[in-house]
């Protein structure tokens, strides 16, 4: 069983979601002395709330139901990588982390919020947790979805559609930094990335204390996409409880089922029907443009808040709201 003394540490890409932090996950995972989560995403921090546990129940609780679940053993791997997006919106969640690694680092990643908003709500689409297929709809349906109407079945996280709190990132890099410091917190922004990873790579290297290895893929990760069908979408990435053995994936399946379940699992073929069903039913798509009057709402909503993040980096943000630019 994973331990927590097996690793000196963490590394923990908090979000935001659509600003690069699957990239740089890419970059940590090639790292000979990292240690990747069998899903890039586990959320568990998110999910409970510990700061109530004593240190002796906080350490049992995570390595029987965290650790057990997500890492293997390996000696030469001592810095544990964690890149859950869900965490940047509940950060005073992550403060037993420092009491089991004091050592740990936060890496937070931002994006022009005209861009990122609609390329989330894209890529909720796909993973199968939104069902309104155009962003203006689902901007509006915000409201309703904070008193937790109109939330599909089967969503991962809810806060996930809360696209009002998404772009948030002063507020929500304020209240990161009031949990654990500001000097274990580097922030990326997402044009550094996309105009120079290598040197994106080399400070992130820098930050968390490890040496930069020779990594020949530095392209991005994740563009945008979108599906022919998104009932066959949820039906693949989200199913029903009942049929989940044999319509979920690998990394659905890891976070949901129990660690001691008997449970059969789906046959190696159906396995493969469903790699080559999702597939097909994935297109590539151009980043969607919201309308007009939607982008100026935004832009005024959103001043305060990038302005606000503008101050913590020392560096002028306004271009980004800059309606059709």
């Amino acid at each position: 069983m994973v331990r927590v003394g097996d690793f000196d540490r963490f590394v923990f890409v908090v979000g935001a979601p659509r600003c690069g932090t699957t990239t740089l996950s890419h970059f940590l995972k090639q790292h000979p002395q990292v240690g990747f989560p069998a899903v890039k995403e586990p959320h568990f921090f998110a999910q409970h709330d510990l700061r109530g546990l004593s240190d002796r129940e906080l350490r049992n609780r995570v390595e029987s139901e965290y650790l057990r679940r997500y890492f293997c053993r390996d000696p030469d791997r001592r810095v544990g990588v964690d890149a859950s997006v869900t965490y940047l919106y509940a950060p005073e969640q992550l403060e037993p982390i420092l009491r089991l690694w004091p050592n740990s680092r936060f890496v937070v990643s931002v994006r022009d919020p005209l861009a990122m908003l609609p390329s989330l709500h894209q890529r909720l689409i796909y993973n199968g947790d939104e069902t309104i297929p155009n962003f203006e709809d689902a901007w509006r349906a915000t409201a309703s979805r904070a008193a937790g109407r109109n939330i599909p079945r089967r969503c991962a996280d809810p806060r996930w559609l809360r696209y009002d709190q998404a772009a948030r990132f002063g507020t929500h890099l304020d209240r990161l930094i009031a949990v654990v410091g500001e000097e274990r917190c580097s922030i990326v922004v997402f044009d550094d990335l996309a105009s120079d990873a290598l040197s994106e790579y080399r400070k992130l290297m820098r930050f968390i204390d490890l040496d930069a290895v020779p990594i020949t893929d530095l392209h991005p990760r994740r563009g945008s996409k979108a599906v022919r069908s998104r009932w066959l979408q949820r039906m693949l990435k989200r199913p029903p409880k009942a049929v989940s053995s044999y319509f979920a994936g690998e990394h659905f399946r890891k976070r949901v089922r129990c660690l001691d379940s008997k449970e059969k699992l789906a046959p190696t073929g159906v396995l493969s029907i469903r790699k080559k069903l999702l597939s097909w039913n994935r297109v590539s798509v151009s980043p969607a443009r919201m309308p007009a009057a939607l982008e100026n709402q935004l832009c005024q909503e959103l001043r305060g808040e990038v302005d606000q993040l503008g101050r913590i980096l020392g560096r002028d943000l306004s271009h980004w709201l800059i309606p059709g630019r």
